[in-house]
Order: C-alpha cells, then sequence, then structure tokens
C-alpha cells in the first residue's frame, strides 16, 4: 500500500500493479483455505474426524482448536463459510495484509476456545464461521478506528455483505455455535486494536488545485527560509528618528460656533 507520504506517487502505474498483485495475493490464499476445507470435507466421509472438533471442558476437545475450523458438518454448512472466507478474506488481507496476516491466527484460536468455555459439555462444534466473524469484525471495527476513506468503505461494504454477523454472536437458533462466533469476533476486535497501524494509510487522491497550492505554500517556506521574503515591519530598522528636544508642535483652540 502507499506510504503515508506527502509528495505525488513517483510510479503510479507501478503502485496499480502492486495493488494488483496484493488484491491477488489475497483471493489466492483466501481460495487456497477454501480448497483445503473441501478436501478435509471429503476426508470425513471415509475418515472418522470427530476427535478434531471442538468438545467443551473436555481435555480432548482441545484437539478442535487446532481442526475444527477446516471441519464443516453439511455441504451447505462449508458451501456458506466457504463463500463468506473468500470474500471477506479477499477484502481483507487486499486492505489489510499485515493485520489480516496476524488477525487471522488470534481469530483461529480465539473461536476455538470461546466454544470450549462456553459451550455445552458433550456438545461439538466445527466448521469456519468464527474465523469468517473475526474478518468481518477486524475490518468494520478498522474503519472506525482509521477512518480514512479506504478503510471506511472496506467497512461498509463488510456490513452491507455480512452486517449480520453483529447478531449472530448471540444465542438465535439452535445448533449454530454462537460461542465460536463470539471467540472469533473478540479476536477480530482485540487485532483491529492491537495492529491498526501495521498497514500503512493509502496516500488520498488530490486534485489539481490542492497540488497547486501546496506547491505555492513549500514555495514561500524555501523563500523565507532563504531570506527572500521582507521581513516582518517589527524587523525593518528605522531610519530616522525625531529628536527629543525638537518641539512636537502647538494645540490649536477651535473656536466655539455663536
Amino acid at each position: 500500500m502507499h506510504l503515508p507520504d506527502d509528495d505525488l506517487p513517483a510510479d503510479p502505474k507501478a503502485q496499480r500493479t502492486a495493488d494488483r498483485k496484493r488484491w491477488l495475493r489475497a483471493f489466492n490464499l483466501s481460495l487456497a483455505f477454501v480448497l483445503a476445507m473441501l478436501v478435509m470435507f471429503s476426508l470425513q466421509g471415509s475418515v472418522d474426524l470427530r476427535g478434531w472438533t471442538v468438545q467443551p471442558w473436555s481435555m480432548e476437545g482441545l484437539k478442535g482448536l487446532v481442526g475444527a475450523p477446516l471441519l464443516h458438518g453439511s455441504i451447505d454448512h462449508l458451501a456458506a463459510n466457504a463463500i463468506s472466507m473468500l470474500m471477506l478474506g479477499t477484502l481483507a488481507g487486499g486492505m489489510y495484509p499485515r493485520a489480516t496476516a496476524r488477525a487471522f491466527p488470534l481469530a483461529w484460536i480465539g473461536s476455538g476456545l470461546g466454544a470450549w468455555l462456553l459451550g455445552t459439555a458433550g456438545s461439538h462444534h466445527l466448521g469456519a464461521s468464527g474465523l469468517t466473524h473475526g474478518l468481518m469484525f477486524l475490518v468494520f471495527v478498522l474503519g472506525l478506528l482509521r477512518r480514512d476513506r479506504p478503510a471506511i468503505a472496506a467497512a461498509m461494504i463488510a456490513f452491507f455483505l455480512y452486517g449480520g454477523m453483529l447478531l449472530t454472536v448471540l444465542p438465535r437458533e439452535a445448533g449454530v455455535s454462537w460461542q465460536a462466533h463470539l471467540g472469533g469476533a473478540i479476536g477480530g476486535v482485540a487485532a483491529a486494536f492491537l495492529w491498526r497501524r501495521s498497514d500503512p494509510q493509502a496516500a488520498r487522491k488530490r486534485y489539481s488545485w490542492e497540488i497547486e497550492e501546496e506547491l505555492e505554500a513549500r514555495l514561500a517556506e524555501r523563500e523565507a527560509a532563504d531570506g527572500l521574503e521582507p521581513p516582518s515591519p517589527d524587523a525593518v530598522p528605522v531610519i530616522w528618528t525625531r529628536p527629543e528636544d525638537v518641539d512636537r508642535g502647538t494645540v490649536l483652540p477651535f473656536r466655539r460656533r455663536e
């Protein structure tokens, strides 16, 4: 991304190429994770992977902190999480590559811990919805914290697509792991506060009249620094002063009208 600099980009074409590569890399990484979920879902039919789900208040269920996000209960469950992961992963990774790389493990662990601590004993929690909640809350909160135009636009897009995630962190529907949603969301919010400045702010597009005013101001500062600007009136030396013994004049009285 652009570094915060007052100067114009030296090579706008190279900057556009770098931005395109960054968004393409975010999309490819999100797609790779979706493919990993597809592979694990295909293995669930032949291999018993229930031991890798989160089982609340069970020491064996702690293994789910590692494997649960890759497992899903049905094809509909997988499809919903795959679409949201592809969209939110691309949005978050394209806008905030550094913050997303650090927030993803935090949301992963947070979703598992949320399910393990808040879930009912004997239940099984699985799915990547905790991760998608973490990404959505990351983008949304970063828009509130950074408040530059690209960040606000990304937050509005995330809210428009998945604003319902603000409600699914609470118990609403049976069979939905709101505990994992809450844990992932907390991880995303924490990551937004911790690494809100890890990605440089994008340069704002400036118009020609703004650039002209800025150039004039810089030129005036340079002339003042070089001594070409006239000094202030207080700094101008006085060439002539009135002697002290010279009569300054008399007051002429005015006669009143009759």
